[in-house]
């Protein structure tokens, strides 16, 4: 296994050089060019696996490209650093902490085959009172303190004790499950208290129950959400503790912290330090999407997580999709500068799927520091960023088909969207087919376009369009299809992403489950807050800037 502390940097190593030529020779060449001289291209760069298809053919890579990547991968001994993965091994070499994020997906039969059985028993165990937890809402048998029947369940959180579960239960709101008494799910983040002030309102206190979801119990971004439902439920129900016994769940490592605050034990979920914030939704965090999806559905997502796990663990680099992105994104990045990628999905289940990514990326791999404790050689994690293909394409394509930058994207779309079972209960389902049939038209032109430019005109006559109609094309893209968006295809494409971080990771060696660049903000504005609220009148230890900004701010918060 690697040494994961003093991991060392692979500096020109043949592989790198091989690349730095192949990427001279790439900066003539054109995709259209790559197309007409290999027949089989899409056959060649292609990779089908069970629900989910990829292709590649679209990037500027051709088989010697791929195989020096590989090698590249070779140099820094990924497949050690794969095993060393799905182990109990301090990968978060900062913190002292494994990485087993995917422990949570590991089905319980598996449980006994593996080394570190006791640690799956422990997941399936909260899991399990979670499973139990949700049966009971769904079946209308929690109530609130004056009996009746959870209606609203409202997820405090932030970062990925949002995003994620946000993420999921928009993209699989098809799949949400029928209830005794009709339940909504909503989620709070913002620290302004502006998204559950507008939400309190159109909630009643008797039926509201709320989840904390925060893995140090300390972020005051939740607690201050927190504070306010429960001051909220308070006027309204009382200061009693059957409030807080009927009213609100916590997800978190810290027991001691959530009981502190009053959360009684039986509505107490565990996580644990070895999984990350952007990593948790396949844990208790999750509560939001199984009330959404049910438990079967909660499963599901969790067996198509783990069927890329084993994927990602066993399939040869060639065909192996999570590191097949990782070496094109660092293919892009590092040798074709190209330091930005956009995500767009042609499906408006997918709305937060692009965000999801940001924090998933660049909160992991926005790094310049070594895991040995130097500066990175070469850049890290490109910027993130996208929107549901069909928007974007009234927004940003501008820029993607006619702008001067060199931008890489990913298209997703789902295959099938409303089947023959749909037509029973969903209005003009006929219609909806051909709208799915628009998008997916949409998806693939749009790719296309990037991709060969002029080439994909229908005019005979290209000397005749103004040099204004004109598109150069050769930006390059992969797409994603899914034969269908469930649970089981989105648990497949959110590992995907989460494994291909991983294998850049260990390209840039870099270390991606710590975050030490979100704390220090947050400190900051700890020593900030007393002076905006007049406990401290001392600003000659600040920047003159910052200091300005403050006397305007309390100048005019007295208005």
């Amino acid at each position: 296994m690697p040494d994961l502390e003093v991991a060392q940097p692979v500096i020109d190593s043949p592989a790198q050089q091989q690349l730095i030529q192949l990427a001279q020779y790439f900066k003539s060449q054109h995709l259209t060019d790559l197309f007409a001289a290999d027949q089989h291209r899409f056959q060649q760069f292609s990779v089908d696996l069970d629900a989910l298809f990829f292709d590649y053919s679209k990037q500027l890579v051709h088989a010697e490209v791929i195989d020096a990547l590989i090698a590249l991968a070779q140099e820094h001994d990924l497949s050690s650093w794969i095993d060393s993965l799905f182990s109990e091994n301090l990968m978060n070499c900062t913190e002292q902490r494994a990485a087993m994020h995917w422990a949570l997906r590991v089905p319980q039969a598996q449980a006994p085959a593996v080394a570190f059985s006791p640690v799956i028993q422990q997941v399936h165990q909260q899991l399990q009172r979670m499973y139990d937890f949700v049966g009971k809402i769904h079946a209308g048998q929690l109530r609130g303190s004056t009996g009746e029947v959870i209606q609203d369940v409202v997820n405090i959180g932030v970062g990925g004790s949002d995003l994620g579960p946000l993420m999921v239960s928009y993209a699989l709101s098809d799949f949400k499950v029928q209830t005794a008494q009709a339940l909504q799910v909503h989620f709070v983040s913002t620290i302004d208290g502006s998204q559950l002030s507008d939400l309190l309102h159109k909630l009643r206190p008797e039926t509201t129950l709320f989840i904390i979801s925060s893995k140090s119990f300390g972020t005051i971004d939740t607690l201050s959400n927190a504070q306010t439902a429960r001051l909220w439920l308070e006027k309204s129900l009382g200061s009693t503790a059957s409030v807080l016994k009927c009213h609100f769940v916590g997800v978190s490592t810290r027991i001691d912290k959530m009981t502190d605050w009053g959360i009684t034990a039986e509505h107490q979920f565990q996580m644990w330090d070895w999984v990350g914030g952007r990593y948790s939704l396949w844990s208790c965090i999750g509560l939001p999407i199984a009330l959404t999806i049910g438990v079967a559905g909660f499963q599901q997502l969790l067996a198509g997580a783990y069927h890329i796990d084993q994927h990602f663990q066993h399939a040869p680099f060639t065909q192996n999709i999570p590191v097949l992105m990782a070496l094109i994104g660092v293919w892009n990045n590092n040798y074709l500068n190209m330091q930005t990628q956009a995500i767009l999905p042609y499906d408006g289940r997918l709305k937060y799927f692009a965000a999801y990514l940001q924090q998933l990326e660049m909160e992991s791999n926005g790094k310049s520091v070594q895991r040995n404790g130097e500066k990175t050689q070469t850049a890290t994690c490109p910027i993130i960023w996208g929107e549901v293909g069909p928007n974007a394409q009234h927004a940003f394509y501008q820029l993607l088909h006619q702008g001067t930058h060199s931008v890489s994207c990913d298209f997703i779309a789902p295959i099938h969207r409303y089947n023959a079972q749909q037509f029973t209960y969903v209005e003009n389902a006929s219609a909806l087919i051909e709208q799915h049939h628009l998008a997916l038209s949409n998806c693939l032109a749009q790719s296309r376009l990037l991709a060969f430019g002029n080439q994909a005109l229908d005019s005979q006559d290209l000397l005749e369009i103004p040099t204004y109609k004109q598109y150069d094309g050769n930006q390059p893209s992969s797409t994603l299809l899914l034969t269908e968006l469930n649970p089981y295809s989105l648990g497949m494409l959110i590992a995907l992403y989460e494994h291909k971080v991983f294998v850049q990771s260990v390209l840039w060696n870099i270390n991606p489950f710590d975050q030490w660049g979100v704390e220090k903000g947050k400190h900051i504005a700890n020593q900030l807050l007393p002076i905006l609220e007049g406990q401290q009148q001392d600003l000659s230890h600040l920047d003159a800037s910052t200091q300005g900004l403050l006397q305007v701010l309390l100048k005019r918060d007295q208005y």
